[in-house]
């Protein structure tokens, strides 16, 4: 391989627009040394420090939710041909301990998650940037349907926080950035050949080097 240094991309898009799919797919495609994902799922604040809107709910959906300094520490510790390892975090959980996951540096490492085109100390690692968005309708029936059955939340709180949570913030922190995505995957229906397009890249990039 040619590569000096691992090839970073950044995944971002809106709730439920299909990033998770769209990389859980990426890393059925590839090896774990071939390529690493890091997600800033893991990354929230305790409850404790927490924003709360004026009616008193925690609103997730801000960039001040997430600790984006050890984020940014952790995705150049990667780029750096290092390790790491953190804690799972457990939505509807958080009291409990999560397991540590451990993540291995990697020729091609998969940055994911709402802010990351929004912080430009994160944005300017990237090598390719994804951008992945759907209907509005249809990201809020795919958030209805994993908030409800997977992280048993009422369904009308579910459309408070798209209403009053999500929207505000996909319109504020991610929409905006959206043309420096390198790539737009449409997901509305399926993202197959947006997905095959990204894995004959990565096994360029494999391959070949940068």
């Amino acid at each position: 391989m040619k590569y000096q240094q691992p090839y970073i991309v950044g995944v971002t898009g809106g709730s439920a627009s299909g990033k998770t799919s769209f990389l859980k797919e990426i890393g059925n495609l590839f090896d774990k040394s071939q390529v690493c994902i890091l997600s800033q799922d893991n990354y929230y604040k305790s409850a404790a420090m927490q924003t709360k809107d004026p009616n008193g709910h925690i609103n997730y959906d801000l960039p001040d939710c997430l600790d984006l300094d050890a984020f940014h520490d952790d995705m150049v510790e990667l780029k750096n041909g290092n390790n790491i390892k953190r804690r799972e975090y457990r939505f509807q959980h958080e009291d409990q301990l999560g397991d540590w996951l451990h993540f291995a540096s990697a020729p091609i490492i998969i940055i994911e998650g709402l802010f990351i085109f929004y912080k430009e100390d994160i944005l300017k690692q990237f090598n390719l940037k994804i951008f992945v968005e759907a209907q509005e309708h249809l990201q809020l029936e795919r958030r209805l349907k994993r908030d409800t059955f997977e992280r048993n939340i009422p369904a009308d709180f579910v459309q408070y926080q798209w209403i009053n949570h999500v929207m505000p913030a996909y319109r504020q922190y991610l929409e905006p950035y959206k043309g420096k995505a390198d790539i737009v995957i449409n997901n509305n229906e399926h993202f197959q050949n947006s997905l095959k397009v990204v894995e004959d890249h990565f096994r360029w990039i494999l391959k070949d080097g940068k």
